[in-house]
């Protein structure tokens, strides 16, 4: 009974997860739970997780969600692993707890509420808030600037490292979200955090080619959800000349 990865690539965490596997050479079968077809809901999955979400891991009769404390476990659980993930010196594991906290209550949120209200909500057609959207991107955008002008002040990675940790491939994968906006509005987004652009291309390069195979699905979506904007823009304009 191996290593089980159940993931939607179009999902950060289960992204970092992957990645993370795959760079370390760890051995695990991925099983493909695709939320937009709410396949988190089935009977099958809550026995692996009851709080129907992506991803979560079965190692043998163990069972895991929450895609940080899945990095922690899988770091000290599988001897190949590089130390530079989740080093064993107990300050700059608790610098990284400190970073991925902050994570989810600050980065994630608003990249979450720009993404859902934006693109996935019109896509499912759920009503999505503007307002909810406005102070979505005002988190997100200071995030990315405690990002450059603190959390990466010191070094190429977080915590002034030279290689990344699992605190770098999480955030990273987060960021990747906004490859589903717009080519402008991505640019808009990020091109004032340079030292945060830098950092990103940095961790996809240690991470290479795991990291472009792993993202390959959110490409496809980016072209498939600006094409289908495009289209609704048309409609909206046709509408207005009627």
């Amino acid at each position: 009974m191996g290593l089980k990865v159940y993931a939607d690539r179009i999902s950060p965490p289960s992204r970092a997860i992957l990645i993370f596997c795959k760079v370390n050479g760890i051995d695990f079968e991925e099983i493909q739970v695709e939320i937009l077809k709410n396949q988190q809901y089935s009977s099958e999955y809550k026995a692996i997780n009851p709080m129907h979400q992506v991803p979560a891991i079965a190692d043998g009769r163990f069972k895991l969600f929450e895609s940080h404390a899945i990095l922690i476990y899988l770091s000290c659980a599988f001897p190949g692993v590089a130390s530079h993930w989740y080093p064993s010196d107990l300050f700059k594991r608790a610098k990284i707890h400190s970073i991925l906290d902050w994570h989810h209550s600050n980065l994630r949120r608003g990249s979450a509420g720009l993404i859902f209200n934006t693109y996935v909500a019109p896509v499912k057609g759920l009503p999505s808030y503007p307002q909810v959207t406005k102070e979505s991107e005002q988190i997100l955008i200071r995030s990315l600037s405690k990002l450059e002008f603190f959390w990466l002040k010191d070094g190429q990675f977080l915590l002034g490292s030279s290689q990344p940790s699992i605190a770098d491939l999480c955030l990273v994968c987060e960021i990747m979200e906004l490859e589903l906006q717009s080519e402008e509005d991505c640019h808009r987004i990020l091109s004032p955090y340079k030292k945060v652009v830098r950092w990103m291309e940095d961790t996809k390069s240690a991470t290479a080619p795991h990291f472009d195979e792993v993202h390959e699905v959110l490409f496809k979506s980016q072209k498939g959800i600006r094409e289908w904007m495009t289209t609704q823009s048309v409609k909206t304009e046709l509408k207005s000349k009627m």
